[in-house]
């Protein structure tokens, strides 16, 4: 498989983007879009709305969905509102006329009592009094319109770039996986050229073992001992399983090369070949098959792990 081809199209889970901008307009504000993204088994999508924006969630949710298919996904948006776009000036005559009323009332009780009041009021209760105290005017339906549709913009702009931050870390990822593949099909044909060999070794062995035990049982017929020696050699036959191994190499490889979500899949693999190499461990009678057989078992577990992070 061409490594390049790989690099180019496939996408890991982990990723940061961020874009700011401004909504103009007589409530004018600037606005700031985060995206975080980390491993998960599906797509998990959270979010964090300034009050009176919920109307954005839904329409985030299925954004989302259109670039991503796994992935914990958090979004936040930031809004910073203009000074003077929400009427939130302070009124020097109200503020005049309530310190006025403070001080009357201070005459009046004393400041043993009315001390820790006016304490209050001159820090935080005089002060938000004086400010703008008319509510504001409630945006028309056109232009929460417009700033949903400014703000919508926006978060795709952010997801874009999300994209391409996952498409960047899996394009690293991309080379170790595929280095991975090709160390699993090496060993798979390592442990193939040994295990041609295992059953006439098998049969030694087992001749072996029958002439040294001669002397004390009776000798078995040469049929019994044919018997015995193919019995061995089919439970310690590990032709099938380094099929299987074949066959789900170049099904990962194919995976890779169409330059798709593939990480379910990759990872179903994945527990295919952790099934195959123990079974050819504890199929394996010989040392230097059990060596390969472990060194799979080491490659596969690397291999496994790396997916976990593909979409």
């Amino acid at each position: 498989m061409n490594g390049d081809f790989v690099t180019q199209t496939l996408a890991s889970m982990t990723g940061f983007a961020r874009a700011e901008g401004r909504f103009e307009g007589k409530q004018a504000f600037a606005w700031v879009w985060e995206a975080k993204s980390v491993n998960s088994k599906a797509l998990d999508v959270r979010m964090r709305l300034p009050h009176g924006f919920d109307s954005l969630e839904i329409v985030a949710r299925q954004a989302a969905a259109e670039f991503f298919t796994r992935g914990s996904l958090n979004l936040t948006l930031t809004i910073t509102q203009d000074a003077g776009s929400a009427g939130t000036g302070i009124d020097e005559a109200v503020l005049d006329a309530l310190v006025d009323l403070v001080k009357r009332k201070t005459a009046q009780y004393g400041t043993t009592v009315f001390g820790n009041v006016m304490d209050l009021a001159r820090f935080d209760g005089l002060l938000a009094l004086a400010q703008g105290r008319s509510v504001s005017e409630a945006p028309s339906v056109e232009v929460l319109a417009a700033r949903d549709a400014a703000l919508t913009t926006g978060l795709k702009t952010t997801l874009t770039a999300l994209a391409a931050a996952r498409r960047q870390e899996g394009a690293r990822l991309a080379s170790v996986i595929t280095g991975h593949l090709d160390a699993i099909a090496s060993l798979s044909a390592e442990a193939g050229t040994l295990a041609v060999l295992q059953p006439e070794a098998l049969r030694a062995r087992l001749l072996a073992q029958l002439q040294e035990m001669a002397a004390a049982v009776p000798a078995l017929a040469p049929e019994r001992i044919a018997q015995e020696a193919a019995l061995l050699a089919l439970k310690s036959d590990v032709r099938e399983e380094l099929d299987r191994l074949t066959a789900h190499i170049a099904q990962a490889r194919e995976l890779l090369a169409k330059g798709e979500p593939c990480g379910r899949r990759l990872d179903f693999l994945s527990q295919e070949f952790n099934r195959e190499s123990n079974t050819l461990c504890s199929k394996s009678t010989d040392v230097a098959l059990t060596r390969v057989g472990l060194a799979l078992k080491s490659t596969v577990d690397q291999f496994r792990e790396q997916i976990q992070n593909i979409e």
